[in-house]
Order: structure tokens, then C-alpha cells, then sequence
């Protein structure tokens, strides 16, 4: 048995009533899909239980992205989703429906939409200190850290959907021993890093020269997906300076095939992260009441490794790290309103990565940058294996999951990606 609100439902897609999964009716998260093996077109589809429900069956034709939906805003996304409630739970509309059902284990996934731009943040405040602690031990975080959420512009074209092979990528490194003078050094990464981040599917658009405010904010946004922001750190240590990542960040980023949305989210809003009493005040243009009383998202993450012996071995992948959102400094609505501060034009589809999201004890540290203190302190694998950062066959696997008391948990699937060698150049 399952609730909405004090409400008992049920789906007649019994595996929808499985706790253990990450799709019940709660949930109906949005992607695109065909049949494999088919000369289909992609379509879009709901994620229920262990079966995709194709959204033709209400008359919807999405086409080969969510684009359009995104855009449709709000109200629309609250009137389908209640369509949809009803359609999958009512035991009367199962035998006219239940031809729309195509098991997940028989269809092929895609990008659920067209991502024309890619804003990545910094909000993991754990991460920072961690990372800015190597460089700067004295001074981790940068004057302007807890001022603004940084972000960078990333690349939206080497975004690639969940069960991606991820090509190890070539590119300019100097050993930290190199004299001073001597020349830097072209060849396969081998620092290869994962980065554990949600993505922010946005929806709709504000035109150019016009601000969101932060209470408008989350009307822009659709859903929210997995997102592993794969880092080659010899390659980012070389050419990051002066103007920021580049090469090291642009050869792919991975993100989960399901968007989450914010309605399914809704009983896992939390508090905006609660700062020291010594910490300054956000700007206005950031500060709300309301997003500071539930401007948090409680999304759970973990990051699971299987090398190749591992698998050869049929051990189960390793766990290694648990982290959630909560712990992030910025606001989901803080970085949409200060993205659009200066007037930048958001549009339907585009991507705001969150960051890496880690925690405050060791067990959730969000990259193996952080895990092994820089490569220094490798982990230890099931059968015996050691990793300072990823090697090629290495398959990396993220998940998330929201849970909370007396609410119905709810999943995003699967964000992963499999380690290829360079290619010779």
C-alpha cells in the first residue's frame, strides 16, 4: 500500500508497490525511450515500478526529447501528473492502459532532453574545504566562497546518458617534480576522477536582460537527475589557471536517464543549510525566508565501484562514499537566481550541475580525489585490488534515493559509466 498525502493508493503495476523500488507512484519520473533492438522512434516515457509507461497512451507525443514538456511549466507538469495518477492506479483503466507497459529490461534509454547550455556550481561546502585544505591549508576556502555560488561554464555537447563507455581522455599534465622549466608532458590522463553531483533539468525560459528572483526560481526548474562529473586531475592542475577547468572537465559528464521532479520531490524539502553564526548573510537577491526554511532537497547519493577482476570475480561492486544534497551550501533556487543575475537567458533543457556533493565524515567524501587525500592514501577493494583514482575497466555506478519518515522513498535509477583506454593519437 502506498500514500499520497493521508491518502492509501495503490498502482495496479505491482512492481510499483515494491518498497524496495525506485519508481513507485510517487515518484513517476519523466524520460525518453524505445524498444530495444527496434527501429522505434525515441519517445517519452514514465517510469513506474519495473516497467516504462509510454505517455502516447494519453495522447502525448513528445518527440525524440522532454524539451517541450520542460517548457510547458508548472501547471502542466501538475495536471499530468495527476492524469497519470489516476491512470496508473485506478484498477479500472489497467486493461486499457496496461498495452503501453514496456518492462525496463527490454527498452533503450536516452538523454531525456536536448541540453543546449551546462552551468556547473560549487555548492558542496565539504568538498571546497576538503580540496582547498590540499593547496591551501591555511586558507581552504576562497574569500568569495561563501559569498557566491560559483559556477563555471561547462560543455553540454560530451553529456551522455547512464551506460556511456567513458574514453579515458589525453591531454597536457606536468609531474608535480618537473624542473621548473621543463616541458609539460601530452598523453592518457592518470588521475581519472569521478565526481558525485545532481543535474538541474531547467524548464522554462527567461528572456535575455530579465532576472529570475530567488521566489520565482524553482518555477524554472523541471527535474532533477544524477550526475557524475568525470575529472582527469593531472590534466585540471595544468591548465586550470587563470581561467578554470577545461579539457580536464569536457571529455564527459554522465547523468541518469529518469528526471525526478520537483513535485515527487516535495516531501523531502529540508532547511537551506544552516551556516555559522560567523558566516555572512547571502546577498538579497539570494535570501528568501522561505527558501532558507525549505530550500533543501534531502537526496541521497552513493558511488559504487566494480573493477574488471571484481566482475570477473562476481564480487558485488564496492561502496564509497554516501553523501546527500542537504549538505551543500547554495540553494537549488540560489543557483538559478544568481545564473540569471546578470540577465543570462536560462532555456528549456538546459543542465545546472550541483557540484560535488560531499559530507563531513570521511564516508562522504564525493570524489577519490578526496577518498585517497589526493592519490596518497589508496582504498582498498574487495579481492584485494588497491585505486588512487580510477583505472581503465573500472565501472562506476551512482545512485540516489530520498527517504523519510512516514513518506513513500523514492529513486533516480542509475548514473554509470564503464572506463575505456585513451585513444593513441
Amino acid at each position: 500500500m502506498r500514500k499520497i498525502g493521508t491518502v492509501p493508493i495503490y498502482s495496479w503495476v505491482e512492481s510499483a508497490n515494491d518498497p524496495a523500488t525506485d519508481f513507485p507512484i510517487q515518484n513517476l519520473p519523466f524520460g525518453v525511450f524505445r524498444r530495444k533492438a527496434s527501429k522505434e522512434a525515441p519517445r517519452g516515457g514514465v517510469a513506474i515500478g519495473d516497467q516504462i509507461f509510454d505517455l502516447a497512451a494519453l495522447g502525448l507525443k513528445t518527440g525524440p526529447n522532454l524539451n517541450k514538456l520542460a517548457a510547458a511549466g508548472r501547471p502542466a507538469w501538475r495536471q499530468l501528473r495527476n492524469v497519470l495518477t489516476l491512470a496508473l492506479s485506478d484498477p479500472k483503466k489497467a486493461k486499457r492502459f496496461s498495452k503501453y507497459l514496456v518492462p525496463m529490461k527490454k527498452a533503450e534509454l536516452f538523454l531525456p532532453v536536448a541540453i543546449g547550455d551546462y552551468s556547473d556550481f560549487y555548492t558542496g561546502i565539504y568538498h571546497a574545504h576538503a580540496i582547498g585544505k590540499m593547496f591551501r591549508p591555511d586558507a581552504p576556502l576562497l574569500p568569495n566562497y561563501k559569498w557566491v555560488p560559483i559556477g563555471y561554464h561547462g560543455r553540454a555537447s560530451s553529456v551522455v546518458v547512464s551506460g556511456t563507455p567513458v574514453v579515458r581522455p589525453n591531454g597536457q599534465t606536468r609531474g608535480q617534480t618537473s624542473a621548473p622549466d621543463a616541458p609539460p608532458a601530452f598523453g592518457p590522463a592518470r588521475r581519472l576522477d569521478y565526481e558525485v553531483e545532481l543535474g538541474f533539468v531547467i524548464g522554462p525560459s527567461n528572456a535575455l536582460g530579465r532576472p529570475v528572483g530567488i521566489q520565482r526560481a524553482l518555477e524554472h526548474v523541471f527535474g532533477v537527475v544524477l550526475m557524475n562529473d568525470w575529472s582527469a586531475r593531472d590534466i585540471q592542475a595544468w591548465e586550470y589557471q587563470p581561467l578554470g577547468p577545461f579539457l580536464a572537465k569536457s571529455f564527459a559528464t554522465t547523468i541518469s536517464p529518469w528526471i525526478v521532479t520537483l513535485e515527487a520531490l516535495e516531501p523531502f524539502r529540508c532547511p537551506a543549510f544552516a551556516r555559522a553564526d560567523d558566516d555572512p548573510r547571502p546577498l538579497p537577491y539570494l535570501l528568501a525566508d522561505a527558501d532558507q526554511q525549505r530550500g533543501g532537497y534531502d537526496i541521497g547519493t552513493r558511488m559504487y565501484l566494480s573493477s574488471a577482476k571484481m566482475r570477473a570475480a562476481k564480487l558485488p561492486p564496492a561502496l564509497l562514499s554516501r553523501c546527500t544534497f542537504r549538505d551543500s551550501y547554495w540553494t537549488l533556487a540560489q543557483m538559478v537566481a544568481h545564473q540569471t543575475s546578470n540577465g543570462c537567458n536560462l532555456q528549456a533543457g538546459d543542465l545546472l550541475g550541483s557540484g560535488t556533493i560531499s559530507g563531513p565524515t570521511p564516508d562522504g567524501a564525493g570524489s577519490m580525489m578526496e577518498l585517497t587525500m589526493g592519490g596518497k592514501s589508496p582504498i582498498h577493494l574487495p579481492g584485494g585490488e588497491t585505486r588512487a583514482f580510477l583505472e581503465d575497466g573500472d565501472l562506476v555506478i551512482q545512485t540516489g534515493r530520498c527517504e523519510r519518515e512516514g513518506a513513500v522513498s523514492i529513486g533516480f535509477g542509475e548514473a554509470a559509466g564503464l572506463v575505456k583506454p585513451s585513444p593513441s593519437i
